[in-house]
């Protein structure tokens, strides 16, 4: 069931992150492989790591192809249900990321903040990180820094000259100790939900076992989707076009009456969407 426990909700406003007893079914999880591999193989200039916007099937200018498997997930009744406990009934979804670790090679992510990228006022996000295969240590799971995100501050981030990370910007070492990250160790079909503030990051994979999770972000209706802010750009490590990304009010409706649900769709979107599931 899509229900976080007290103690689960508890668990998140304290320490950032919460890893929730709920579970996508084994046929749902052979399902998102599928997609995966579809995606993958339409895609092959991009690293498997950088798969941005992978729930639409246009192109666009972030340059990859994705599958609408993607967008019926991230529109699932019970995964909604989780995000509306944390940030409220009014839901936007706005975007959705596959990292893709290859066994053997797999890149490292940096400890950082998603909130240092994003153009959200004022900046929330939940982001629900799905396991399609299991993330473990030794393929380079999930890692936070607890209770970073409690002061709600965007710490500075150093750019580093490196071909061998998905991201190219890290968090001052000084802002975090990492004797005191944890490891989220998922098996297929488990989810974690993570912070905007929060410090995270991941290691390499040097197993011989493939590591892929999704990443969807959700924010509430509240906040705007701000597009002015920047256009394409990949100083980040990869391209991203905050003014023409395509945003689903997936819940509820529309609090800023200023957030557009038409840039970037191929066809009008209306500002209400059935939920899936």
């Amino acid at each position: 069931m899509g229900v976080l426990s007290e103690h689960e909700v508890r668990h998140y406003r304290q320490h950032g992150y919460v890893v929730p007893s709920f579970r996508l079914s084994p046929e749902r999880v052979l399902e998102l492989r599928s997609a995966l591999g579809t995606v993958i193989a339409a895609n092959p200039e991009t690293r498997p790591e950088q798969l941005i916007s992978v729930h639409t099937r246009e192109k666009g200018v972030e340059g990859v192809v994705g599958d609408e498997m993607f967008l019926e997930l991230a529109r699932d009744r019970q995964i909604l249900d989780l995000i509306e406990q944390l940030i409220g009934p009014d839901i936007v979804m706005w975007g959705c990321q596959a990292f893709c670790k290859p066994a053997g090679d797999g890149m490292e992510v940096p400890w950082h903040q998603d909130g240092h990228y994003w153009p959200i006022n004022p900046l929330a996000t939940v982001t629900a990180w799905i396991a399609i295969d299991d993330s473990i240590v030794e393929n380079g799971c999930l890692r936070v820094i607890p209770d970073s995100h409690l002061d709600q501050q965007l710490h500075t981030h150093l750019v580093e000259d490196r071909k061998d990370v998905v991201l190219n910007q890290r968090v001052k070492n000084s802002h975090f100790d990492e004797n005191s990250a944890v490891d989220i160790e998922l098996e297929a079909g488990q989810l974690s939900l993570h912070d905007v503030y929060l410090i995270h990051g991941s290691n390499p994979n040097r197993s011989p076992h493939r590591r892929a999770g999704l990443a969807i972000r959700y924010m509430p209706a509240t906040s705007l989707f701000d597009r002015e802010s920047g256009g394409a750009d990949a100083s980040a490590g990869y391209m991203v076009d905050f003014s023409t990304r395509p945003i689903w009010i997936v819940r509820g409706q529309d609090r800023t009456g200023r957030n557009d649900f038409l840039i970037g769709h191929q066809r009008p979107s209306i500002p209400t969407q059935p939920e899936i599931r």
